[in-house]
């Protein structure tokens, strides 16, 4: 094995002389195999902290509150600030304690986000230069003008995994011409006068993609689970959903008037407990049986980048007669040898899951989503749904964008740009998260996703590694608590089938300079660096 990395590191490996160091075999898609031993050896991002990190991160949290609460005090008792009065009579408008967060910590390092972009949001993007200034809270200085200058970027923050948002092309032409054909905006909802003979297409080519007998599309992605999760369970039901789903999961089960249960994230086992634990518990107060049982994940978690361990959750609900509903917004078009999505990609057949959603923004380029299921249960949704009922149906032009995507795809295009990209955007992932690894930062995520979050922790990390990104012309997300746990911020990387081995390369140097200055490299989790032998030794072991 050292000898193998020794070859590596001169560039001579199994491939021969001349290759990359990149083009080695070890940055390619993981073997399922060794795929099974990295999902099984996970740590807590957060039990794995140093504690000198964790001290100072609570120090620096708590700092920030009590000079909050200092500030506050001044602007809205002794200033008395016009954000914090309301006319007499009035109840205010904007809670002061509800936004506390949102504007003395959010609000001071709000340059970080909201950036403006005046290109395609391609592997190389330009960011249009702001004058912002920081450190103080938004309701103090809003100014944001535009300098005019541009800045040309790496694109690590887009969804753009197989590339599809591009200006030129055949799923552009294709565009185009049904824009000429059919307009804009289609002015209508489904059931009105917003259905054109490119939706039904679309329903089709969804349905046929993913293995089911039929699918409805919406024209949000958000609105997809917020709308149709109600018309699927109700009051009498319960729902299973991990600790860690999306926001439109959970705005979904609230408003469906079900009984929601969570449990702990990619878990199966505690999945089973709290799933027989309500099956004997039964309804609250009446304890009679549930009307229905309804267990909900993700494919790939967008913050985590880890994938479902879908086997082991089928194998669950089969055995508990409980439905099961996976969101695949980010697995869809991302995962699998056919990009079919998390079926395709743990090889499982599609008809163990009862409800495959997904969105179009992601892989495809374009916008909405998604619900592939029975006949029975789409025609059902087609009359329950509220965003097929109420909202204006997806534009035809992206309608057409999503179908020329799938054309591209599944080789009916006549070529194998699809297969190209698939195998691109996974064999970019996997050496960007192997490389960023071996420069010493702390990674999380499964082998195969197209997301890898970069643990930064201390909150005044996140905004100076945004900047220092930007400075060297890289683009990134980075996130913090609320959409993380308050101890967890991190760099959120989605990678693309449009980036190169040496672009990625040169990122991860700069990276790697930013990480040495900000210490940001706390090594890999424990436990993940025992799996990583394990992967490493049977990776080596199939050469």
């Amino acid at each position: 094995m050292e000898k193998v990395l020794q070859d590596e590191a001169a560039g001579v490996g199994v491939g021969g002389a001349g290759k990359k160091p990149w083009d080695h075999p070890r940055y390619k898609s993981v073997p399922p195999p060794a795929r099974k031993v990295k999902e099984s050896l996970k740590m807590d991002a957060e039990e794995a902290m140093p504690w000198i990190t964790l001290l100072t991160t609570y120090f620096a949290f708590v700092t920030n509150i009590i000079l909050g609460h200092l500030r506050e005090f001044l602007h809205k008792v002794i200033l008395r600030h016009p954000t914090f009065r309301c006319e007499p009579g009035f109840a205010p408008l904007i809670f002061p304690k509800e936004y506390f967060y949102t504007r003395w910590m959010y609000g001071r390092i709000r340059d970080c986000w909201d950036r403006p972009i005046c290109s395609v949001p391609a592997g190389q993007i330009e960011v249009m230069e702001r004058e912002i200034r920081t450190g103080h809270p938004w309701f103090q200085d809003t100014t944001n003008t535009l300098t005019g200058r541009k800045m040309k970027a790496m694109n690590l923050g887009s969804y753009n995994y197989l590339g599809f948002a591009q200006r030129s092309g055949k799923c552009t032409d294709e565009v185009l011409e049904s824009l000429e054909r059919y307009g804009v905006g289609t002015t209508g909802t489904r059931t009105g006068a917003g259905n054109t003979d490119l939706h039904d297409q679309l329903d089709k080519t969804i349905a046929a993609f993913v293995g089911k007998e039929d699918a409805i599309t919406f024209s949000m992605g958000y609105a997809t689970n917020s709308t149709s999760i109600p018309g699927l369970i109700g009051k009498g039901g319960l729902i299973i959903s991990d600790q860690l789903n999306h926001a439109s999961i959970i705005m979904g089960c609230r408003s469906s008037g079900a009984k929601i249960k969570t449990f702990l994230h990619n878990d199966p086992q505690d999945l089973e407990k709290v799933l027989r634990q309500s099956i004997v518990e039964g309804q609250p107060r009446t304890h009679r049986p549930w009307k229905k049982i309804l267990i909900v994940v993700e494919g790939i978690y967008s913050m985590e980048g880890e994938i479902c361990p879908l086997p082991e959750i089928i194998a669950i609900k089969k055995k508990y007669k409980a439905y099961l509903y996976v969101d695949e917004a980010h697995s869809i078009g991302a995962l699998g040898n056919h990009a079919r999505g998390v079926c395709d990609y743990w090889d499982v057949d599609p008809s163990d899951v009862d409800i495959l959603m997904g969105t179009f923004t992601k892989s495809f380029g374009a916008v909405g989503g998604y619900i592939a299921s029975s006949r029975e249960v789409i025609s059902y949704l087609r009359q329950t749904s509220f965003g097929n009922l109420y909202s204006t149906s997806m534009s035809a032009p992206c309608a057409q964008m999503i179908i020329s995507a799938f054309d591209v795809i599944t080789g009916r295009d006549g070529t194998d740009d699809g297969a190209r990209r698939i195998a691109a955007l996974r064999d970019n992932s996997n050496y960007f998260r192997n490389r960023l690894r071996e420069e010493g930062f702390r990674i999380l995520g499964s082998p195969d996703s197209p997301i890898i979050p970069l643990l930064l922790y201390h909150p005044a990390k996140i905004a100076l590694f945004s900047r220092e990104c930007l400075k060297a012309q890289i683009a990134v997300v980075v996130v913090g608590f609320p959409a993380t746990t308050l101890l967890a911020s991190r760099a959120r990387f989605c990678l693309s089938s449009d980036h190169t081995r040496e672009s990625l390369e040169e990122a991860i140097q700069c990276i790697s300079r930013i990480g040495d200055k900000l210490m940001l490299k706390y090594g890999d989790l424990p436990d993940v660096k025992q799996g990583q032998k394990a992967v490493k030794a049977r990776t080596f072991g199939m050469l």
